[in-house]
């Protein structure tokens, strides 16, 4: 593995305050895209420093352990999973010794801090995807997944229906054709090389070795293809996932392992590993599934949809925990649905065909919900009682809205909203050079929805959604 970034020496971590092996189990967890959250320099591009500047606002809310998506080096085609250097900060982000910084400033306050690794694929301008195409016998020419026709693995769903026609794409540079199971410029790597194996383990290392306390390992049932499967939960798969576990535990201990594995319950019970054992694979997974049945359920004024996909949830290892969010960085998910609860999900809550994107919707919970506050603590609260630890989405706590006009997932990306001054103080910029406008509508534009307003009125969603958190840790 090559490091192109100085590294940092004198980093002193700071241990975040709950030290027990199962903290995960108690923790509210919170989404924050470090774009989206603080721009510390004026250029329309949230960053780490900024990120580090609002981290009183996090404790004072009430969060255990922070997750940020992807913050590495990156062309940027898919929100940051497309990456391009595993060992290295987006420089619009700040540099290692800022993370280290930010990592050192979350632990001091009590907070965790995971963050997310694209196991499966790497953008297609990575070194090594750039080294494989042109040399098929180089050093580099068996990381990816290469044949000389596109017929291999026909069982294979296409997960981006919109956009991809295709699980395979013809490179012209090499004369043959790559396996992706995402985008295009995303092509899968091959794990039945070792030598992948030993570079993911690698920059696995290297984050841990700076001081983050978890991953969020994304994309985790495609690792590996197999003729005549449909190239998803594959036993090889589960055993690599071991053998992460076992080495992290080895040299790591108090760390968590978040499956991310947009699967039915049964499939993804297997992520978590034996049973017998408490888990010996991921310490986490999300449970994907209820979350369309809670929106299902309150439309329908039943708790059946939600009843019904707990009680075909196998048991989990008691080491081991469900992960619940109602929303994220990406669509509301309904590939876990039915064709007629689909439809259902598109009637009641999209009917503006732009607010659907990749099979789902591109709305944030607020939105969702018509700004309904009751009907938004009544999702919060059933968001906190679940079984599993509460994954919350940055902004939800306020009622931050969406803006459909902007493309694909970018909906749900926008700048968070401090104060009703310029940028929603989220950057002293020309507005022009947002990386996102900040949402600008009568309802939830930052003029009226603001951190700033939240905190000067104790009846605000932002008090009641923290009251609730203080309820759930009494309440374990």
């Amino acid at each position: 593995m090559t490091v192109n970034e100085p590294v940092p020496d004198t980093f002193e971590d700071t241990p975040a305050g709950d030290r027990h092996p199962d903290w995960f189990k108690r923790a509210v967890f919170y989404e924050v895209l470090v774009r989206s959250f603080q721009d510390s320099n004026g250029d329309g591009v949230g960053d780490l420093k900024g990120l580090t500047a609002k981290l009183d606002y996090l404790q004072w809310l009430g969060v255990d352990c922070l997750w940020l998506p992807p913050f590495f080096k990156s062309p940027l085609r898919d929100g940051g999973y497309d990456v391009s250097d595993y060992t290295a900060v987006l420089p619009e982000f700040g540099d290692l010794a800022d993370f280290v910084e930010f990592v050192d400033a979350a632990h001091q306050r009590g907070m965790r801090v995971i963050i997310d690794f694209v196991m499966n694929h790497t953008s297609d301008q990575h070194p090594w995807f750039q080294e494989s195409r042109r040399n098929p016998d180089g050093p580099y020419g068996d990381y990816y997944v290469w044949a000389d026709d596109d017929t291999q693995y026909a069982d294979a769903r296409i997960i981006f229906v919109d956009t991809e026609a295709s699980n395979w794409t013809y490179d012209p540079v090499r004369g043959q054709y790559y396996w992706h199971r995402f985008f295009s410029h995303q092509p899968d790597l091959n794990y039945e090389n070792p030598a992948v194996q030993e570079e993911m383990l690698a920059a696995l290392k290297f984050w841990l070795d700076l001081g983050v306390d978890g991953y969020r390992l994304d994309a985790v049932p495609y690792l590996y293809a197999e003729e005549g499967t449909n190239c998803e939960n594959l036993p090889a798969s589960h055993a690599f996932l071991k053998r992460v576990r076992r080495e992290i535990d080895a040299q790591y201990p108090d760390t968590v392992l978040l499956a991310e594995a947009n699967q039915w319950p049964e499939d993804v019970v297997d992520y978590f590993g034996d049973y017998a054992a408490g888990g010996d694979e991921c310490h986490m997974a999300f449970h994907f599934p209820v979350m369309p049945r809670i929106f299902m359920a309150v439309r329908r004024e039943s708790r059946y949809p939600v009843s019904e996909i707990l009680a075909k949830t196998p048991a989990i290892p008691s080491g081991c925990q469900w992960g619940i969010f109602l929303r994220n960085h990406d669509e509301l998910t309904l590939e876990m649905v039915t064709d007629e609860e689909r439809d259902y999900m598109y009637a009641e809550y999209a009917k503006d065909p732009r607010m659907r994107a990749n099979i789902g919707i591109r709305r944030r919970l607020a939105t969702l919900l018509d700004n309904d506050r009751d009907q938004i603590e009544l999702f919060t609260a059933l968001l906190l009682a679940l079984p599993g630890s509460p994954i919350l989405y940055y902004g939800d706590e306020i009622g931050m809205g969406d803006n459909i006009w902007l493309g694909d997932r970018d909906a749900v990306r926008t700048p968070m909203q401090w104060t009703p001054d310029r940028n929603a103080g989220f950057s002293t910029c020309d507005p022009g050079r947002l990386y996102l406008p900040a949402i600008m509508d009568p309802v939830y534009g930052y003029q009226v929805t603001n951190v700033e307003a939240s905190m000067a009125s104790p009846s605000s969603l932002l008090h009641w959604t923290r009251r609730m958190i203080e309820i759930r840790k009494q309440n374990p």
